[in-house]
């Protein structure tokens, strides 16, 4: 099964250093296959038989053993992927004018609940959500004035890693090429 394992807070700001190279070297010492890293904000793309819980367990207690650091790893597989994309509009986008990203949950976080909390503004803010993941649209203009800057260091925000809808589908076009 294809699969993409996030890894939240790497490479932030000078904390939390891990290369990319090393960290691909882990996957495949951990005995996954076709690893294939993106970007350095630890996006890992293998191809695995084992189910995404034990992989996010293991995944993380190695990468505790190997650099120190206890990252919370999520795990997406290809068809949640592709439940992802059918609902991302395309024309949403990260660019000058308009700043989306896609906030992935960890395992047993209710969406729709979070939608609820995170009150999106009329006018302001659009959001959509699918299993394990909230897409998030708001113009440039407009960022200081969403809501969804307030989640920012809560405890909330500790429970998910956020991808910009650029790099979301960079992801997705390297798990259906693998």
């Amino acid at each position: 099964m294809v699969y993409l394992a996030l890894l939240r807070g790497i490479n932030v700001g000078g904390k939390n250093k891990i290369g990319m190279k090393q960290l691909k070297e882990t996957f495949l010492r951990l005995g996954l296959e076709s690893v294939v890293t993106y970007i350095n904000s630890g996006n890992v793309v293998f191809v695995d038989h084992q189910t995404k819980d034990v992989l996010e367990k293991k995944l993380r207690q190695e990468i505790y053993q190997e650099y120190d650091l206890d990252i919370p790893v999520l795990i997406r597989s290809l068809t949640e992927f592709e439940c992802l994309m059918e609902i991302l509009p395309a024309d949403w986008k990260n660019d000058d004018t308009m700043k989306c990203d896609v906030l992935f949950l960890e395992s047993g976080l209710d969406e729709m609940a979070i939608m609820e909390k995170l009150t999106v503004k009329p006018g302001i803010d659009t959001a959509l959500s699918a299993t394990g993941v909230i897409i998030w649209s708001v113009a440039r203009k407009n960022v200081t004035r969403s809501s969804l800057i307030k989640i920012v260091g809560t405890d909330l925000y500790k429970k998910m890693t956020v991808r910009n809808v650029n790099t979301t589908r960079k992801l997705y076009e390297m798990m259906r090429n693998i």
